[in-house]
């Protein structure tokens, strides 16, 4: 599993500035940036500073990380105006669960409800 930055990985390279986006939050551990293919008025990734390729690579360990990312999405759902009304978090996970980027990032979505099941 490799956590350094990986040179071809688009968010690897968004988190290095060599991408341009545009930032929602920022701190030593979670980059959030607004989706520039939005599926809700409401759209932000909220993706690891370190190269994980998907949930699936997550271990025990990375507890503190996902703590600090869903603290970071609550934070950014109540400055969004969105979190009262409700919103979703998703993670895809592998070709079949719609990962089209191999770096772990969750998908902060609201403004409008959402049906279920999902696709």
């Amino acid at each position: 599993m490799t956590r350094d930055r990986v040179a071809d990985c688009p968010f690897c390279r968004i988190v290095a500035g060599e991408i341009p986006s545009t930032k929602v939050h920022e701190d030593d551990a979670v980059l959030a940036i607004r989706d520039i293919a939005p599926r809700a008025p409401t759209h932000i990734l909220l993706m690891s500073k370190d190269h994980i390729a998907s949930a699936a690579d997550l271990t025990v360990e990375d507890g503190e990380l996902l703590g600090r990312i869903f603290a970071s999405a609550a934070g950014i759902a109540r400055a969004e105006g969105i979190a009262d009304r409700g919103y979703r978090v998703v993670a895809n996970v592998g070709a079949w669960g719609g990962q089209t980027v191999d770096h772990l990032h969750f998908h902060l979505m609201g403004g409008r409800a959402f049906n279920w099941p999902p696709g």
